[in-house]
């Protein structure tokens, strides 16, 4: 059997644990001829394609980012992107398409599949925001890197007596936002699923002040927005090809406001990509792999329209169209867990 493979939107540690995985079981165990298209949908779009073999997967497990590159390509932004996509894996003779990518790259995957398209998906997002599984690869290394960032930055905070606002990665999910704030020891958390009072964020930091604490740390997921009507807040610039804009700054404007409303010193540190690159952690590298496995046996035996899942502790096969219904957000009760610790 022929089968292709593609890694589709933001770039994420793991995904090369995939690719190696895809690759290894397909040739070793079944026998089959994997093509890497590159750079996401643009790939099978524009038919740019490489053989991927046992010897140009050697020794990229531990690798960041994606040996196949990425691209934020919608093909259901061009009239013939289908059409064209369905031609390219004719002309070669493939059998189906293992597609790596989170709910932009997915929700594009669902629908091709309902076109009629042989596809199988794999959920990757930093973010952790996919449905259909009770975690992403990615998200365990963002994590850690926004974790270590805070331990950081509390360290100079404290010896300057400053208010520290660290803007982390989250569009309409504050999971790295909660976790890494819950494990560095935040004063004050804010994520997208619940709107802010920038009048309490002050009073927390102004309760720490009175507390003989002169510093606090404020973690922000890029998508947190303030309550409507209390704050002003800066349009983002654009849009990609799947119509969401290009979020950041919120972390400036949480430092010009709280320090014009409270008068203590604050500066803020945005970690932007930094969260994406570089060496997954262990548990990334290990279920970035078994995902991998279960979605060229899902190939296999022609599964189409099915995702690879982590449930529990095991890998299962769910609709495809189930991952991308709706997205995984926090839920209030673990917010409200991790208010006990603010201020």
């Amino acid at each position: 059997m022929r089968i292709g493979v593609l890694t589709g939107g933001g770039d994420c540690p793991g995904l090369n644990a995939v690719i190696r995985a895809v690759v290894r079981k397909g040739i070793d165990r079944h026998g089959h001829t994997i093509l890497g298209f590159r750079d996401g949908w643009r790939g099978p779009i524009e038919n740019r394609w490489e053989e991927l073999t046992i010897e140009s997967v050697r020794g990229i497990l531990p690798r960041g980012g994606t040996i196949l590159g990425s691209s934020r390509t919608n093909p259901l932004s061009r009239d013939d992107g289908v059409e064209r996509i369905r031609a390219t894996l004719a002309d070669l003779e493939l059998v189906g398409l293992i597609v790596i990518g989170g709910e932009d790259t997915l929700g594009a995957a669902a629908r091709l599949y309902a076109d009629g398209l042989p596809i199988v998906g794999v959920p990757k997002t930093i973010d952790n925001d996919l449905g259909g599984t009770d975690m992403t690869f990615g998200f365990d290394t963002a994590l850690q890197v926004a974790t270590d960032a805070i331990d950081r930055l509390h360290t100079t905070a404290e010896s300057h007596h400053r208010n520290l606002v660290v803007e982390v990665m989250g569009r309409h999910a504050g999971w790295i936002a909660l976790h890494s704030g819950l494990a560095g020891g935040a004063d004050v958390i804010l994520i997208p699923e619940r709107p802010f009072d920038i009048e309490e964020v002050c009073r927390l930091i102004r309760r720490r002040h009175e507390r003989g604490r002169y510093f606090a740390i404020v973690v922000a997921a890029e998508g947190a927005t303030p309550v409507e009507g209390t704050m002003e807040m800066v349009a983002g610039s654009g849009v990609d090809e799947f119509g969401h804009a290009r979020l950041g700054g919120i972390g400036q404007r949480l430092e010009r406001e709280i320090e014009e409303r409270t008068g203590y010193e604050t500066r803020t540190t945005v970690l932007g990509h930094v969260q994406r690159g570089g060496t997954p952690t262990a548990f990334d590298r290990v279920l970035a792999t078994r995902l991998g496995v279960a979605a060229i046996d899902a190939a296999t035996e022609q599964r189409w329209g099915t995702m690879a899942a982590l449930r529990g502790q095991r890998i299962e096969l769910v609709p495809l169209e189930e991952a991308v219904a709706e997205l995984r957000t926090v839920p209030v009760e673990d917010y409200e867990a991790a208010e006990t610790f603010f201020g």
